[in-house]
């Protein structure tokens, strides 16, 4: 495939490289930014949107940290292809569908530039583990460097110019995926909905906007973008993220001290299910491996089978199994594969240790 390359290598977000961490699987940044005296993509006929992705792709080649990446056109990729970038949250299901489209990713996966989705230009930084402020440092470099190559449309009242009002100003998403199987299990987690929506931020699924929270993990970002700076952002999401996370270790612990017979009997059923299972679909694997993280979280197996169960909830999406198997699959076969990944994978994993008096306590959840 021509993908494999990328694919092949071992990244911060498949191999979890420094965040062994409870709860919080990654952060991200995101920044919109629009060629000035260009129309937006939506606006613009082929020839202006061909001609811009030929100006931002010169530019991104020659900045260090993207120089010996990956660029990927969309016109170049097949269907799977670009569902393996999705499903590696390397681009957005609207970067594949749009039009003269392309995407430059950083040999280590964690930087990815979009170009002509909704904006010109959307850098993105992910970071495994609780690094907001690591990935803003990274996505304000390449912004930095490019805005000396590439003139962006920017006002003095309204801050930077984008496709979408709602990014106006900054045009920065700041947001964390988060493991939050103890508020859901309790029913807490719609209550936490409600108090960070009224708060300005937003909750969403594993992929985002109109996606589904499988496996107990949520998006949590910023919605507001004008009249804030960057660090205000920052200071905000992070002190709900620290407020979250404290709320699902109390849950954890209330679970763990009142019924803990039920929950390491839920854990139990969801490790032998992926070690022993002739199907799986992939919705069913991510409800599983929220099991098997929270095992990890817990001392039911040692903390470092973490980075497998984080890279096995992307390697079990539909587009990994099949570039796995090298050919299309009907979705039944896509589930007997995934059963036998699963398989293959958690055979060497230790016993499940039920003998676990205490909830280990202050759970380290790394820098912001």
């Amino acid at each position: 495939m021509h993908l494999k390359t990328l694919f092949s290598a071992e990244s911060e977000l498949t191999h979890n490289f420094g965040a062994q961490q409870a709860v919080v699987l990654s952060t991200r940044i995101r920044l919109a930014r629009n060629l000035n005296r260009h129309p937006f993509p939506g606006w613009a006929n082929a020839a202006k949107r061909q001609g811009v992705r030929t100006l931002c792709l010169d530019a991104l080649s020659a900045l260090p940290k993207l120089k010996k990446g990956h660029t990927c056109r969309m016109d170049d990729l097949d269907p799977g292809e670009k569902a393996l970038l999705v499903e590696r949250h390397l681009i957005s299901k609207e970067l594949a569908s749009s039009k003269d489209s392309a995407v430059v990713i950083s040999r280590d996966q964690t930087c990815s530039v979009m170009v002509n989705e909704e904006d010109h230009l959307r850098i993105q930084v992910v970071r495994g583990g609780f690094h907001l402020k690591r990935a803003w440092k990274q996505a304000d470099q390449l912004d930095t460097a490019l805005e000396n190559a590439l003139e962006m449309a920017y006002s003095p009242q309204m801050g930077y110019l984008t496709a979408c009002p709602t990014n106006l100003g900054t045009g920065m998403r700041a947001s964390a995926m988060l493991h939050l199987p103890a508020l859901v299990l309790s029913g807490h987690m719609e209550k936490v909905v409600r108090a960070v929506n009224h708060d300005g931020l937003a909750v969403r699924g594993w992929f985002g906007e109109g996606s589904d929270a499988s496996g107990s993990i949520f998006q949590i970002s910023n919605q507001h973008t004008l009249g804030f700076s960057e660090a205000q952002i920052l200071r905000h999401l992070i002190h709900w993220l620290k407020s979250i996370i404290e709320q699902e270790e109390n849950a954890r612990l209330r679970l763990f001290e009142e019924d803990a017979p039920k929950l390491f009997d839920r854990i139990s059923r969801s490790f032998g299910t992926l070690k022993h299972a002739q199907l799986l679909t992939s919705v069913e694997a991510m409800d599983l491996l929220s099991f098997m993280r929270l095992a990890c979280d817990i001392g039911m197996l040692p903390a470092e089978n973490r980075v497998l169960v984080d890279r096995m909830i992307i390697q079990s999406q539909p587009a990994h199994i099949q570039s796995i198997a090298g050919k299309e699959l009907k979705p039944k076969l896509r589930d007997t594969m995934r059963a036998q990944l699963f398989r293959e994978n958690f055979k060497a994993l230790p016993d499940l240790q039920l003998d676990v008096l205490e909830y280990p306590k202050g759970t380290k959840q790394g820098g912001e």
